[in-house]
């Protein structure tokens, strides 16, 4: 069975990485992407995931492990592969002004930072990813709401281990939130969509 964390680029796809890794479940990743100002705790990224739909030769790898794959690349995954997918949502007002001001820091110019635009391309595709989520009933799921993460975060950790039968250390998980890295914040902090999930 292989764990997969996806979501949106700055959603908490690296926090629930590091979460997992607290809890006992160890990362496939690289150590290429350096941990930096936007991500202290580190990206926990895997360089081959981005060519993952012309080689996924490597997937094994990732068995037992966790396994981070942003939302633009779940189609890609090898559908001969076991996965229970802990998809990482989060205000997109949240999500944008966070990126914008990792561009402000790196210096940099890219055509697809208009907010406006953004904003309602990122609404079309979280639609999309879960209808796709929703066809596969071979997939463990599991919606982690970001917002709600940060502010009870025992809760949610608890409700995410009983939802997909993980046996981790919770108390260590929950620990690993640190409300000091929550630095765009909006005064509607609900995410664009939630799934209601009983503990």
């Amino acid at each position: 069975m292989i764990t997969i964390v996806s979501g949106l680029p700055r959603s908490g796809t690296s926090l629930m990485m590091k979460m997992l890794e607290c809890g006992g479940l160890p990362p496939l990743c690289d150590g290429i992407r350096a941990a930096d100002h936007d991500n202290p705790n580190g990206y926990y990224e895997f360089e081959k995931v981005k060519n993952l739909k012309d080689d996924d030769s490597w997937i094994n790898e990732a068995d037992g492990k966790s396994l981070k794959v942003i939302s633009t690349l779940l189609s890609d995954l090898p559908v001969d592969q076991e996965y229970r997918i802990i998809f990482m949502v989060r205000n997109l007002d949240e999500i944008l002004s966070s990126q914008r001001k990792m561009i402000e820091r790196r210096n940099v110019v890219e055509k697809s930072s208009d907010e406006k635009k953004l904003k309602p391309s990122y609404k079309k595709h979280l639609k999309m990813v879960k209808e796709w989520l929703s066809l596969s009933d071979e997939i463990e799921l599991f919606y982690c709401d970001y917002n709600q993460l940060v502010a009870d975060p025992a809760r949610v950790v608890h409700k995410l281990l009983n939802a997909l039968n993980l046996s981790l250390n919770a108390d260590r998980m929950a620990a690993v939130v640190d409300n000091n890295l929550y630095r765009q914040r909006h005064a509607n902090g609900a995410s664009y969509f939630q799934r209601d999930q009983e503990a």
